[in-house]
């Protein structure tokens, strides 16, 4: 039996980018790459402009969706998981810790200082907070395939 918690665990671990996932207030979607730090996994945090169209989106509506796979492998390969989540820019009050978890990943010299995530700063970071994660389920899964790609919900916790 296929440990899928572990697979998910590997697909976060293994990747830079997730496909972020937003609406607008009249809830036209829009889709955007981001490059992203995931904190055990419930929390994945990006910095981006509070210009641009996905922060904009934020600011009038918080629920997002996520998707996170390595789009390099051949097809029937893909392994991917998918993120239901809540986000929204990082208060003030939390940006030191937060920002400390998304300068983890970054090579040295390449992170944020705090003053460039507020005030000034053109960039904001911004934090979802998973409500829940699933997997892809190839079709051909032994197990739960069903002959056409499916999720399957699963705990991180």
């Amino acid at each position: 039996m296929r440990d899928h918690a572990a697979l998910a665990r590997e697909v976060i671990d293994a990747n830079l980018y997730l496909a972020l996932g937003t609406a607008d207030a009249d809830g036209k979607p829009w889709v955007s790459p981001v490059y992203f730090v995931p904190d055990e996994y419930r929390r994945f945090y990006w910095a981006s402009s509070p210009t641009t169209r996905h922060s904009q989106n934020l600011a009038v509506r918080s629920a997002v969706s996520l998707a996170i796979f390595d789009s390099s492998v051949a097809v029937g390969k893909a392994q991917a998981v998918y993120v239901e989540a809540t986000a929204a820019q990082v208060p003030d009050d939390e940006l030191e810790p937060a920002a400390a978890i998304y300068n983890s990943r970054l090579d040295e010299g390449r992170g944020f200082e705090l003053d460039e995530l507020r005030g000034d700063g053109l960039f904001r970071l911004y934090r979802a907070t998973a409500t829940e994660h699933s997997v892809l389920i190839r079709g051909g899964d032994p197990e739960y395939g069903t002959g056409a790609d499916s999720r399957l919900v699963i705990s991180l916790d």
